[in-house]
């Protein structure tokens, strides 16, 4: 049996997220802030009177949503990253029930029966990936008006400006409930997380761990 890369769960602790994992979440977060921030000093007349530097603007604006992608595309040379990336796109029937109880009762029963990821997690993940690409698709069109026609431009300019209030709605909402969840937050931060929360909020991620670490130890897998 291979030697473990991370150190092995305890009877108090679970790893969360990687290294790899939590440094790509970082570098997404700031390059999705910066695009956001700047967007809203280019769109709204009273933020942009506090800078007056358009053009300088632009080119940050511009070069923050060209990167957004690539700590994603770096990050799949890690294979904790690829692994969560299968969870984030299997929505399956315990994802079905935990959506359908925070619809029709806004709030989850406890234990919620989620996953490593929640349903909410889930439905946020694909939205944020289909935004970015179409962000980008159009943010291309705008930045290189001569390839294209002006109708393709401004459908690409409303596409672009309507997704940007919808992306930082929702950035916000997620800012909203990682505030309200300190756990998670060290989660991101450690990359690990207690037992207990994990038994509370995702308890079908809990119990596949447990019965990981079970099968290590019964198979006497070393650890370093």
């Amino acid at each position: 049996m291979p030697l473990r890369l991370e150190p092995p769960a305890t009877e108090t602790a679970l790893r969360r997220f990687t290294t790899a994992e939590r440094w790509i979440h970082r570098t997404t977060a700031v390059l999705m802030g910066i695009a956001l921030l700047t967007a809203a000093f280019l769109y709204l007349p009273a933020l942009a009177e506090l800078v007056g530097r358009r053009r300088l603007l632009v080119t940050v604006h511009e070069w923050s949503g060209l990167l957004l992608p690539l700590p994603l595309l770096a990050g799949l040379v890690s294979r904790a990253f690829r692994a969560d990336l299968r969870r984030l796109n299997r929505f399956g029937t315990h994802d079905r029930r935990w959506l359908s109880a925070a619809l029709r009762y806004r709030t989850v029963p406890r234990p919620a029966p989620a996953g490593k990821f929640n349903a909410g997690q889930k439905l946020y993940a694909a939205f944020v990936a289909g935004a970015v690409l179409v962000m980008l698709g159009t943010g291309l069109i705008m930045w290189f008006t001569h390839l294209t026609p002006l109708l393709w431009r401004t459908g690409a300019t409303f596409v672009h400006d309507w997704l940007a209030l919808v992306i930082g709605v929702l950035v916000a909402g997620h800012l909203w409930m990682a505030s309200r969840d300190p756990e998670a937050r060290r989660g991101l931060r450690t990359g690990w997380v207690a037992r207990a929360w994990a038994r509370r909020e995702h308890p079908l991620w809990e119990k596949e761990e447990s019965r990981e670490s079970a099968a290590d130890a019964a198979d006497g897998e070393p650890h370093p």
